[in-house]
């Protein structure tokens, strides 16, 4: 067992999540930053597919209840001596994750996986349909799985922190980027766009100019998908992430190239993005 001590802001357990039921109207969902949590899984020697704890800026205290190997990745939180370094928790000891100075998700991997109860094959939090475990609170109990397998025998993964200035990532076009005129498009692509603090795990929204379209029209709604850059009446582009709704009517003009969205997903407030085609 885990013991929940503080949730911080919002710690959530994630996995890969809920593949292949877009047709009965449930997104996938999982980690935010996938790469970041299939780092840690491996860390520790479990399967990728593991589920593990989502900790959004830090302030996530655990206590270990019996001799436990642990490791951290994503945003390098202060208090874990296990970041990127797969390390014995031995039973009593409290895990205590400050505030990262950049970035802003950290894993949480113990060998066996968070074994709590899977809803539809996963046991992902989805935050925007409510499906899976809801998000910690003080005093949960988190049971771990049996571990299988030999040991991982890595000592560090050297793996480069979240920046905390601007990061730019691949654009590709979107299915309909004919309804924004051209000066827009181009803006989309060369434009610094500053991430808002009305974010979550469904999605960054953008501060930036105003991307004017071509067709005011509305849409039937759509298939989306994590990447999809959306584009309201409001002119504000939003970029969807690990839980976006499963279809939408507002147009998609692009999108964000695939495992560029595991780096948006550590963004923060405040911080510049910049889409290049």
């Amino acid at each position: 067992m885990l013991t929940v001590l503080a949730p911080g802001p919002l710690t959530t357990v994630q996995d890969r999540g809920r593949p292949g039921l877009g047709g009965i109207g449930v997104g996938r969902s999982g980690a935010a930053d996938r790469a970041s949590a299939a780092l840690a899984n491996r860390l520790v020697g479990n399967d990728v597919a593991a589920a593990v704890l989502e900790c959004t800026l830090g302030g996530l205290v655990v206590r270990a209840e019996a001799d436990l190997l642990a490791v951290t990745t994503g945003a390098r939180c202060p208090g874990s001596p296990v970041h990127c370094a797969p390390g014995l928790l031995r039973a009593g000891t409290v895990l205590d994750l400050g505030s990262p100075p950049s970035g802003l998700r950290t894993y949480l991997a113990v060998r066996g996986g968070v074994d709590v109860v899977p809803v539809l094959g996963s046991r992902s939090t989805d935050v925007l349909s409510g499906l899976g475990p809801a998000p910690l609170r003080a005093g949960d109990l988190l049971p771990v799985g049996r571990s299988s397998g030999p040991p991982p025998g890595v000592d560090v993964a050297p793996v480069a922190d979240p920046p905390s200035g601007p990061l730019t990532v691949r654009l590709l076009p979107g299915p309909r980027a004919d309804w924004l005129t051209e000066e827009a498009l181009r803006l989309l692509g060369s434009a610094p766009w500053t991430v808002t603090a009305d974010s979550n795990r469904v999605g960054l929204r953008l501060a930036g100019p105003v991307l004017e379209r071509r067709l005011s029209g509305e849409l039937p709604s759509e298939g989306l998908v994590r990447g999809a850059l959306q584009v309201p009446p409001s002119g504000a582009p939003v970029l969807f992430l690990a839980d976006p709704p499963v279809t939408g009517g507002y147009p998609v003009a692009g999108y964000v190239a695939d495992d560029d969205v595991d780096r948006c997903a550590q963004l923060r407030p405040g911080q510049e993005l910049r889409l290049r085609r």
